[in-house]
């Protein structure tokens, strides 16, 4: 099993290196999929539900891959370099401006695409759920991003972001399933 581990994971590092957008791409969208599918199960629904598990994939895949590839290279060619100061510049630029953006698409994606939810009920959603959702990620991306622009060479940056998205979707669900108990 070693050494099926190991070919697969030298022949994913020369997706990377030769495909490397479409690599991250389908990374994001597999990591989006496993996400929603242990959601699903721990807030206990019982039969996956496919459409809103093909709306996640299909959100990854379309948009957190690709604009995760790009943002890391933007924020390469802004701010070079990985000394404290340097990383500090492109986690406090990351949370200024990619943070609020990613959580503002995210809400209306997930409300208006994936639940299906009426444009005015996803806008009431949004303005109840947005300053929460968004000062929780204030206290948990930074750190993230610490670690990936001070550790992670380029292009395993938006890989590793993906992963952590996919363990970050697990805690949403389960922090909204709470409130929901709670009610």
């Amino acid at each position: 099993m070693g050494e099926l581990a190991k070919r697969g994971w030298q022949q994913y590092l020369l997706q990377l290196q030769q495909h490397p957008l479409r690599t991250k791409a389908i990374t994001a969208g597999v990591l989006a999929g496993i996400s929603d599918s242990v959601a699903q199960k721990l807030s206990g629904i019982q039969n996956l539900q496919l459409k809103r598990l093909l709306f996640k994939v299909l959100f990854g895949f379309a948009y957190g891959g690709p604009f995760g590839h790009y943002w890391h290279k933007l924020m390469e060619k802004i701010f070079k370099g990985k000394d404290n100061k340097t990383v500090a510049k492109k986690v406090l630029f990351e949370q200024l401006t990619s943070s609020p953006w990613n959580t503002l698409l995210f809400l209306f994606y997930y409300g208006y695409v994936v639940e299906g939810r009426p444009l005015s009920q996803v806008k009431t959603k949004f303005k109840k759920d947005y300053p929460s959702l968004q000062l929780t990620s204030w206290m948990f991306w930074p750190i993230v991003g610490w670690v990936n622009h001070q550790y992670l060479p380029l292009q395993f940056r938006v890989i590793f972001h993906s992963f952590v998205a996919c363990c970050w979707g697990i805690f949403l669900n389960l922090r909204a399933r709470t409130k929901a108990i709670n009610k």
